[in-house]
């Protein structure tokens, strides 16, 4: 594929960030799993922050998070995506957690929920 197809096909509406599978009957319970992660310097958590890209749970129940974090000098960039893992893996059904942490698309302030705003005073 030449560099211009390749970049065709992003502009054509590769999400950036792959839709989280939110019709699945753990998505709820995962969702609240990770909002009682919290980024240590900023007193909201993790969910609200947006820094969760995505939460795919396949039929099996198998929990891959796709997860970005404010900094990549964020110094407890080596241990959140455990602290993810470890609230989400004591829920009933879930049969393995898989958290990646990846850096594209960077995370921003509008990533933010309005209650993160709120509660940071950006709103």
């Amino acid at each position: 594929m030449s560099m211009e197809a390749g970049a065709d096909a992003i502009m054509e509406g590769t999400p950036l960030i792959k839709p989280s599978t939110t019709e699945h009957p753990l998505y709820d319970q995962v969702v609240e799993a990770c909002r009682t992660v919290h980024d240590p310097e900023i007193p909201v958590n993790i969910y609200d922050l947006g820094l969760i890209y995505t939460i795919e749970i396949s039929d099996e129940n198998e929990v891959e998070i796709i997860m970005t974090l404010t900094a990549p000098g964020c110094p407890v960039a080596g241990e959140m995506p455990g602290w993810v893992a470890e609230a989400v893996e004591p829920l009933p059904g879930v049969k393995t957690v898989n958290v990646q942490l990846v850096w594209e698309p960077q995370w921003g302030m509008d990533m933010m929920s309005d209650e993160a705003r709120l509660e940071l005073g950006f709103m």
